[in-house]
């Protein structure tokens, strides 16, 4: 009988330290990679810290920006008072109450999860190892008492293997409009396409509200986008941040447009990040051309 019952938890031990082990990919932490990772890697570019440790650390300490602190106080890396002078927020950690920093915005609170670390004599080894050692970050953070959990180190790791950020300590530069979006609270989604950066309008939304969240005059975003400055906005268009290209990405060569119910070379312009005057060159066609449905338009 003893055997038995011996021979039962031999064999259910592994599936038991397999469950706790496992971690199940989720689209809320990947989103919460998605919007914060050119944050990272402007950190890890200025403080050396490796931008998978940071968002790792980000996005366990803050439940995916859900916790209670982060919600509250905008703190993500759970990060305590200790002589801080800010904003303050109370929540109930290792014992009721306890001080913790707050922030106008997630964006300060990245930072002083930089400065916290690169300049408490605590963490001062760390910097010995290279950002790509993410491993030993881990490990580093873990022994040195950022944290209880005799896990946390296995859990970093497990995270930054599972959604592959370890490809970002490699970065060597960043989406400055996600970052300056971040940093002045606003989290407007910011795309990238054809060497250029674009936002979908929201509903409301005009070249001004658009200008105000992305720091470029409304002037030059109408003259970017080939409109008056005080044209409508549709909700879901393309509205593009920068002057846009003579012709499409080298991928759409042998790849051409067929005109659908509803298009004008304009949204199709707009679809590829194209000036009007190019895509009708491009075709050979005049600009009072009128295109009809099954048009086959050359993009590059």
């Amino acid at each position: 009988m003893k055997r038995r019952i011996f021979l039962f938890f031999w064999l259910l031990c592994p599936l038991l330290t397999l469950s706790a082990q496992t971690m199940v990919w989720t689209q809320r932490y990947q989103d919460y990679f998605d919007l914060y990772k050119d944050v990272a890697i402007e950190q890890m570019l200025k403080y050396r810290i490796p931008a998978s440790i940071t968002l790792a650390q980000g996005v366990l300490e803050s439940g995916a920006g859900r916790s209670e602190l982060s919600v509250k106080g905008n703190n993500h890396f759970g990060i305590k008072c200790n002589g801080w002078t800010g904003r303050k927020t109370y929540h109930d950690d290792d014992e009721r109450g306890e001080c913790f920093r707050a922030y106008n915005n997630v964006y300060e609170s990245y930072h002083d999860h930089s400065v916290f670390l690169s300049t408490s004599a605590r963490y001062k080894k760390l910097f010995d190892l290279k950002t790509t050692d993410y491993k030993g970050w881990a490990r580093g953070l873990k022994a040195c008492g950022y944290a209880t959990n005799p896990r946390y180190a296995h859990k970093l790791i497990e995270i930054i293997e599972l959604y592959k950020l370890y490809q970002y300590d490699t970065a060597r530069g960043f989406d400055k409009y996600q970052t300056q979006q971040i940093e002045r609270g606003d989290l407007r989604h910011i795309f990238f396409f054809n060497k250029n950066y674009y936002v979908l309008a929201r509903r409301g939304d005009t070249f001004r509200t658009i200008a105000q969240d992305v720091g470029v005059s409304y002037r030059k975003l109408a003259r970017y986008n080939e409109r008056d400055k005080n044209d409508p906005l549709v909700e879901g268009e393309v509205i593009w941040l920068e002057k846009k290209a003579r012709k499409a990405p080298k991928d759409y060569k042998n790849r051409p447009h067929v005109v659908q119910p509803g298009e004008s070379m304009y949204s199709i312009a707009q679809k590829y990040g194209i000036r009007l005057k190019y895509l009708y060159k491009r075709n050979d066609l005049e600009p009072d051309y009128v295109i009809r449905v099954g048009d086959v338009l050359r993009l590059r």
